[in-house]
Order: C-alpha cells, then structure tokens, then sequence
C-alpha cells in the first residue's frame, strides 16, 4: 500500500465532506464571493455565540475609538 495515496485519498474524502458554514461548496467555474461568505460566517457565529460576538465587537470599537479620537 502506498503511503502518499492513502494521505491523498484521505486530503480529498477530507475535503469533499467538508460544507462551509452557508452549505455547498462553489462548483468549477462559478465566482468566489469571500466577502458575502465572510459575512455569513460571521453572522452564524454570533447566533451561536452571541457573547463571544459582543465583546469582539466592543473590543473592536473601543480599539478604534481609542486610535481615531473623534474628539
């Protein structure tokens, strides 16, 4: 049994079940969209783990508030 065409086998039955947080992977040809998949992503996350969100959220405003000083 060859070592490298078991891990080949095992890389492409890895990717093949993956699904991304949205469900289908992109078939050949069609156009990549990160942006919207991000947003997604993201969305999903805080409807699983809505504390976590909020305070990466005030992490995030308080470290642009502090650098920008709008005052």
């Amino acid at each position: 049994m060859n070592m490298n065409a078991t891990k080949t086998q095992n890389a492409t039955d890895y990717n093949q079940n993956r699904s991304p947080v949205g469900g289908e992977l992109p078939r050949q040809g069609e156009p990549l969209n990160p942006s919207d998949d991000f947003i997604e992503y993201v969305s999903a996350y805080a409807r699983q783990k809505p504390g976590t969100a909020a305070l990466w959220c005030f992490g995030v405003g308080f470290i642009l508030g502090w650098k920008l000083k709008p005052w």
